[in-house]
């Protein structure tokens, strides 16, 4: 198996022109499976609010919910980077409130960075972090814990003005010293762009070509089914497989089928011993 990457590693990658591929995972499986496969990073991000725990959106995610399935993916994948993404209301009140549950991502989780949403607005709280030695991954375009703001959940940078405005973020990420940047949901004409404005590695969900890829793991093996957005390549259909696993479960309970003798544990001493177990107990 590869070592894990580093900072240092994935500046190389972009440089040599090879692509990050990551994924979000949530939980101890999902990580184990994704670093046998290779995978070059994962983010226990804030998604899980709604694939993982069923909420409606982000917001309700605290920073015990983050903590606690980071330090499961961890054990499933001592060796891959892992990032922990920052909760919304774990960075926004201070600077000192950003270092603070930044620490504890690599303290009490073994996390290998953090990522937070937002450019312009999160330049302190990304100054901050770093000059405190923790790496940061910006995320810009758009942001989920502001999607109210943003109308939605709506792509960004489709007009010169928006684009004008994912553009300054990009640059106000890079310069508050995070080491990569993530562009979510914006057209391939923009991100191109900022990638080769860029000198930190820039990588998508959504939008189009650069240094590397991220996808929901819930939405690409097809097991959140609550909606898929535009930009998700399913690779399975995990949600199907697993029902009809279910529903071929209750048929032969109901049956009687399950269990059958090669599926139950059978006695070891005589029979006619048990026969006298039993006896003495009607």
């Amino acid at each position: 198996m590869a070592k894990k990457k580093s900072v240092l590693d994935l500046m190389k990658m972009k440089k040599a022109g090879e692509k990050v591929a990551w994924i979000t995972a949530y939980d101890y499986p999902t990580a184990m499976f994704a670093e046998a496969a290779g995978m070059d990073m994962l983010l226990v991000g804030d998604s899980l609010g709604m694939v993982t725990l069923g909420y409606s959106g982000t917001i309700p995610v605290t920073m015990e919910d983050c903590i606690s399935h980071c330090q499961a993916v961890r054990r499933g994948a001592p060796k891959t980077w892992i990032i922990g993404d920052m909760p919304f209301g774990s960075y926004q009140t201070s600077d000192e409130d950003a270092v603070k549950n930044a620490v504890r991502f690599l303290k009490e989780a073994d996390t290998d960075c953090i990522k937070l949403e937002g450019g312009v607005r999160v330049q302190s709280r990304i100054r901050a972090i770093t000059d405190a030695g923790i790496p940061v991954i910006g995320h810009i375009g758009l942001t989920p814990q502001s999607s109210g703001q943003l109308g939605g959940f709506k792509a960004q940078g489709r007009t010169v003005e928006n684009a004008r405005g994912v553009i300054e973020d990009a640059l106000a990420v890079q310069e508050a010293g995070a080491f990569a940047l993530l562009v979510e949901a914006v057209p391939p004409e923009v991100t191109g762009f900022i990638t080769k404005k860029l000198d930190i590695p820039v990588y998508s969900i959504g939008a189009g070509d650069c240094d590397g890829q991220l996808l929901i793991s819930s939405d690409m093996v097809g097991k959140f089914q609550a909606f898929t957005p535009k930009f998700v390549k399913k690779y399975a259909n995990v949600a199907e497989a697993e029902t009809n696993a279910y529903k071929e479960y209750i048929k032969d309970v109901k049956e009687g089928v399950f269990p059958s003798d090669e599926y139950v544990y059978h006695i070891t001493d005589p029979e006619e011993e048990f026969e006298k177990l039993f006896n003495e107990f009607k």
